[in-house]
């Protein structure tokens, strides 16, 4: 009795439902396949104690979801019927988090469950009469969403059916409400509820649909597709930190550039990348943002290390260039300052959209400022670049460069001796260099030039 009163209290208006109850199925393990040896030790172990506490307990969304697609979950959420000051007074190792909907982070066996309590929504006359604390804005996008419901409700505040399954691993079994179970097997997304309402409340969903296709391999319904053409620019009233993080979790799935090419398709990319238009139009554009981006899908999918940094850089770099060469057209002398001029103004213009931290401004810039740098190959300035700090992250992008098109890889290959081989033979390689330099000066209008591309970079302005 007293649980149930302090579960009343911390609700916070969250009220019962008018209207019938969705009927769900029981789905056995020996139908779907996920057995409890299946989830990690730790979502287990905080699932199972909360059951034994009293409380429903459920692993539930993606890791559901990619175990029956046979894939391996990067983290496991459960979802339960205890507030958080229930669930933190349960577990010693936890603390509650978040604003606009509160959770609580459980350090179990070595790793972080993220538990929340089911979600219901806010009374219509609360919203109706609350004339201090508004909780959707005038586009209907949800301000606030911390009010506690029950497991019913919480289906209905889901996105995807898809993402709305929950397993119960004392009984190994999926309780499905909206035959969530049957668009898995399908490999098909649909959206809960109405589509409009669903992406007005939170437009970052329309992100979420194109990521999951890109990611599971799967289909968009018709329906769930229909209106996100018309409604993409309720992104730009999304926080630019929040645009942030969805996207990394886009670029970084393993399937960015299968991603990024549907939200041009779908008109999402305007409120993110503008320049993306522009840069796909151009043959060595398109050719360098692919490549780009095949590189970075390759090291998800190898487990290899990705830099937020190295990938913004590529993605911005021809508008780099571009602005460089409007400053050169109005007559500004190619000296390092304007090429900083113009890296500055695009990040800045970039930031209006969507806010890149600012902690990976100091390799995005060296990678950018590095560039010209590898066109001088005489007296100590190889060298000096060499010991750079991030000369290795500078390297692998002026090699996309070279592979895109947009200088020859001639300069790509004599770099790739250069950073490989001893000093001695380095010293040979430079006194090689020298008397071709004249040479190379006399020659500089010519297209046959090592950079091939008219862009102000041609210039050493090292």
């Amino acid at each position: 009795m007293i649980r149930k009163f302090l579960h009343h209290i911390f609700s916070f208006g969250s009220t019962v439902s008018v209207t019938a109850a969705p009927a769900f199925r029981a789905i056995a393990c020996e139908r779907h396949g996920i057995s409890r040896s299946s989830i990690s030790a730790g979502s287990l172990k905080v699932a199972l104690t909360l059951q034994q506490a009293g409380y429903s307990a459920y692993i539930v969304g993606g890791a559901v979801r990619d175990l029956l697609l046979g894939l391996k979950p990067k983290d496991y959420d459960i979802v339960t019927d205890a507030t958080p000051e229930e669930v933190r007074a349960i577990f010693r190792h936890s603390r509650i988090i978040g604003r606009r909907f509160r959770l609580v982070h459980v350090m179990s066996k070595g790793e972080t469950v993220e538990v929340s309590t089911f979600r219901g929504k806010a009374a219509d006359d609360l919203i109706q009469s609350d004339k201090e604390c508004a909780y959707i804005d005038a586009t209907g996008r949800l301000l606030h969403d911390n009010f506690f419901g029950s497991q019913e409700e919480d289906v209905r505040r889901r996105d995807f059916t898809i993402n709305a399954l929950f397993y119960n691993p004392a009984t190994e079994e999926i309780i499905d409400y909206l035959s969530g179970f049957e668009d898995v097997m399908a490999k098909r997304l649909n959206i809960i509820g109405d589509p409009e309402q669903r992406y007005r409340e939170d437009p970052v969903r329309m992100l979420r649909a194109v990521r999951l296709a890109a990611k599971l391999g799967i289909q968009i319904d018709d329906r769930t597709a229909a209106p996100i053409g018309d409604l993409a620019p309720l992104l730009l009233n999304v926080p630019a930190a929040r645009l942030f993080d969805e996207m990394l979790k886009l670029l970084f799935s393993g399937h960015a550039l299968t991603a990024v090419i549907d939200l041009r398709t779908r008109g999402l990319h305007h409120g993110l990348l503008p320049m993306l238009d522009v840069i796909l139009e151009q043959p060595l554009g398109e050719r360098f943002i692919s490549l780009a981006l095949k590189n970075t899908d390759e090291r998800v999918r190898q487990g290899k290390p990705v830099s937020p940094g190295f990938l913004f850089a590529a993605l911005l770099w021809h508008e780099v260039l571009a602005v460089w060469n409007i400053h050169l057209k109005a007559g500004e002398k190619n000296i390092p300052a304007l090429l900083h001029r113009a890296m500055g103004d695009v990040l800045a213009a970039q930031r209006r959209r969507l806010a890149i931290p600012r902690r990976h401004d100091g390799v995005i810039y060296d990678i950018w400022s590095l560039q010209p740098r590898f066109l001088a190959r005489a007296g100590r300035k190889p060298f000096r670049l060499l010991e750079h700090p991030h000369f290795p992250a500078a390297y692998d992008f002026m090699l996309l460069r070279c592979k895109s098109g947009e200088i020859d890889e001639e300069l790509g290959q004599w770099w790739q001796t250069f950073k490989n081989t001893d000093n001695a033979a380095r010293e040979a390689m430079l006194l090689q260099e020298a008397p071709t330099k004249r040479r190379r000066k006399r020659r500089r209008s010519s297209q046959s030039e090592s950079v091939k591309v008219d862009s102000p970079i041609n210039q050493d302005i090292s």
